[in-house]
This record gives structure tokens, C-alpha cells and sequence, in this order.
């Protein structure tokens, strides 16, 4: 195979392969398959041998339609998410809606730009103009229903939830375009406070309108991504079928928290395995991480020692979280950005600690090397902080395809050549 061969192939990336199970047919790791993207190495003989094979099993299943395919929205859709966990399993984006322009461009950087309608604002989208679809996925704006969120709005004195008139409105946009669509089915995501909010009137309203009002059937749980990724992060999903079925959410296996992977899983090697990707990594042998960007001042790290000692004295749990790399870090937020305190990696000794840097927080939410990362810092640990963790939306898509393809089969007419 020729070198520009591989180049393209890999690249493009081999259909229905990620860089993890790329690695892993190979028997690589999951860097020299980026390193091999970024044209920074060739891969040996034997490698491209098995790459061929790859791509002519692939090219053998590309013409067979799958019966298991489905076209999905991606709604709120952030940097995208929902969508990789979606594909992941056949599904089809047929049409984006994201209001963040920061967002957008990470997300048009990691899709093809122009192959379905993307609007900006859903305020601004009639429902009916939206193309028709199997799955609605949205993991709708959290801020009015979370912990964080409702703490800093009452210290403010301004509404949340429902009452939050920039966000908190924003689930009826889905509800409209559900009485508008009709689709098969719908996954949405949202912080656990969901249920309990406004003493469980929120969620209470939520399940009104979904299974009464649209007459939906309506499973939820609260899955935490701790057995896929190394965070606790624990959100709501919210299942729904348009025709009745034996789907039962509390039946999908989902990974221990015990037994899922440290932090030594997304952190830069520093042992010369990885390429240089400034400015996260220097160019020297190692590719360490740039301490002069990442690592904290001595002015930062004493007053979050200070502040963390004082409200340990009044009995309260705020402080920063320093791990090592056989650990697992707390949830990864979008005030990230602002110190870093939440998740620190410990350096040993008396050294200061550092901030994971963007591409460790693209790994810590599942967003597989070479995800780009085309914003500043700032915005790519709100971006990340705010993301949905891909393999658990993989995993859900995965356990409903059963129910959704018998749907689809029955009842949609052919996939719309896009």
C-alpha cells in the first residue's frame, strides 16, 4: 500500500474503526495510531499489511445498508458528544443546532461542514422545517437545574429552572419539535439535580409532558460514567419510545465505577510515546507536558491550600481535588478553566501541581485522539466540562438499537440520501 494511501486512510479515519479499536487490531498503542495520522512516522510492513485487510473489509461492508441504521438530530449539540456516541453505533446526523460559537467551531472542525442544515439559535428554528428523523438526541442546557447553577443564580437573586428565561425554557423547544416530528425515539442528558430540583416539580413537569402530554414511553436512570472513564460523573438519561415496547432501561449493563479505568489512561506519557502537540507538550524527547502553561503558581496553589484549610475548619467539603495517576478525579466542570482546582495531578514531593491540559479533558470525557481542539484553553475546558461522556451515550444507543431498528424497519421509509 502506498505511504499516501495510508496517509489518506488514516486520516479519514477506516470506517467503523475508532483509534482505539484501531490500536488494538494492530497491537499498537493508541498514540502511534495518532502519530500515524499526523504523518509523524510511517507504520511498518506488517502494519500496513493488517491496515489493508482493514480497509477491504471495511469497503466490503460499505454498499450493505445495515438494518441496524437510523437517522438522529443533534440538538444542543455542544462539540458533539451525543453525535460520536450515536455514530458510533450506525446512527446518522441529519441536522445540528448549537447557539455557542465557540462550540460550533470545534464541532464543524470534527464534522463534515455542509452535509445537513446546522442552525445556531433553536428560538429562532419553526419545528416543522426540521428534517424528519428516527432519533432526537439533546442534552439540553444544565445550568438552570444544577447544584452549581441554582447556588449562583439564588446568590444573585435570578430564577432558574424553568423560570430561567435564557435556558430554563429550553426543554419545550424539544417538545415542539417532537409533536412536530414524531420520531421513533429520543435520548436526552441532564445533571442528576434534575430529579430533585424545585423539591422534584421540575422532573415531575418533565415526565407530564413526555408521557402524558406526547404519550411517549418514558424510562430514565442515572448513570454514572466512572466504569467507562476515569471522573465521577453522574448524570440523568431519559429514554423514550414512540410505540410501546419490552425496553427496560434498569436491564442495560453498565460498568462498575470500581473497576473502570485511572487517570494514567488520559494523561500524556511523557516517555516519548506520544507526538508533540504544542503548546499541551513540548518538542523534546519525552514530549513532557508543558509545565510553563499547566502547572500551578506557587501564588495559586497557596491560596487554594488556604482556602480549602479554612472551610475544612467550618466543617464544609470545598477545597481542590490533587490526584495521581492511579487514581480517578472528581467531575470534570466548566468552570475548569477558571483554576483548575477540581481535578489537580499531583507531581510528587513538594512540586507544585498542574492542570490536566485540553487534550487530557477531551480523553478524561471520551473524545478520542485525534479530536480537534481548535479553541482557546479557556473555551476548551467549558467545552469538555460541559460535554456528555461519549461511551456511556454509546453504550444507551447500543442497548435501544434492538428497540429503535424494529421501529425503523417497520414504520420509516428508506434513509434520505444525504
Amino acid at each position: 500500500m502506498p505511504n499516501s494511501t495510508i496517509s489518506s486512510l488514516l486520516l479519514h479515519g477506516l470506517p467503523f474503526y475508532t483509534d482505539a479499536q484501531l490500536a488494538r487490531e494492530l497491537g499498537v498503542s493508541r498514540s502511534t495510531v495518532f502519530r500515524w495520522r499526523r504523518e509523524s512516522r510511517i507504520p511498518r510492513r506488517v502494519h500496513r499489511d493488517r491496515l489493508e485487510e482493514l480497509l477491504n473489509r471495511s469497503e466490503q461492508r460499505k454498499p450493505r445498508r445495515s438494518k441496524q441504521r437510523f437517522t438522529f438530530i443533534d440538538l444542543f449539540a455542544g462539540i458533539g458528544g451525543m453525535r460520536l456516541g450515536l455514530e458510533a453505533v450506525g446512527g446518522r446526523c441529519v441536522y445540528s443546532c448549537e447557539r455557542d460559537k465557540f462550540a460550533r467551531e470545534t464541532y464543524l472542525s470534527n464534522f463534515e461542514s455542509g452535509a445537513h442544515p446546522f442552525d445556531h439559535d433553536i428560538n429562532d428554528v419553526d419545528p416543522n422545517e426540521i428534517r424528519d428523523h428516527d432519533l432526537l438526541a439533546a442534552g439540553f442546557p444544565c445550568q438552570p437545574f444544577s447544584v452549581a447553577g441554582v447556588s449562583k443564580k439564588n446568590a444573585l437573586g435570578l430564577p432558574h429552572g424553568f423560570n430561567c428565561k435564557e435556558q430554563g425554557n429550553l426543554f419545550f423547544k424539544i417538545r415542539d419539535i417532537l409533536i412536530a416530528k414524531k420520531p421513533a425515539a429520543f435520548i436526552l442528558e441532564n445533571v442528576k439535580n434534575l430529579q430533585s430540583h424545585d423539591r422534584g416539580n421540575t422532573f415531575k413537569v418533565i415526565e407530564g409532558v413526555l408521557k402524558k402530554e406526547l404519550g411517549y414511553q418514558l424510562q430514565t436512570r442515572v448513570i454514572n460514567a466512572k466504569g467507562w472513564l476515569p471522573q465521577n460523573r453522574e448524570r440523568i438519561f431519559m429514554v423514550g419510545f414512540r410505540e410501546a415496547n419490552d425496553f427496560d432501561f434498569t436491564g442495560m449493563h453498565v460498568k462498575h465505577p470500581d473497576k473502570g479505568p485511572t487517570l494514567a489512561s488520559i494523561l500524556h506519557t511523557e516517555d516519548g510515546t506520544e507526538s508533540c502537540e504544542p503548546p499541551y507538550t513540548n518538542d523534546d524527547e519525552l514530549k513532557t507536558v508543558n509545565l510553563e502553561k499547566y502547572r500551578l503558581t506557587r501564588h495559586l496553589w497557596t491560596y487554594l491550600k488556604d482556602y480549602a484549610k479554612k472551610h475544612r475548619a467550618l466543617g464544609n467539603g470545598f477545597g481542590y481535588g490533587k490526584f495521581t495517576p492511579d487514581q480517578k478525579a472528581r467531575t470534570l466542570s466548566a468552570r475548569y478553566y477558571k483554576d483548575g482546582s477540581e481535578i489537580l495531578i499531583d507531581r510528587g514531593g513538594n512540586k507544585y501541581p498542574r492542570r490536566l491540559t485540553p487534550r487530557e479533558c477531551a480523553r478524561l470525557m471520551g473524545f478520542e485522539d485525534p479530536f480537534s481542539i481548535p479553541v482557546s484553553d479557556t473555551q476548551a475546558y467549558r467545552q469538555f466540562g460541559n460535554a456528555v461522556a461519549v461511551p456511556v451515550v454509546t453504550a444507551i444507543a447500543k442497548y435501544m438499537l434492538r428497540y429503535l431498528s424494529k421501529t425503523v424497519d417497520s414504520q420509516q421509509p428508506p434513509l434520505p440520501n444525504i
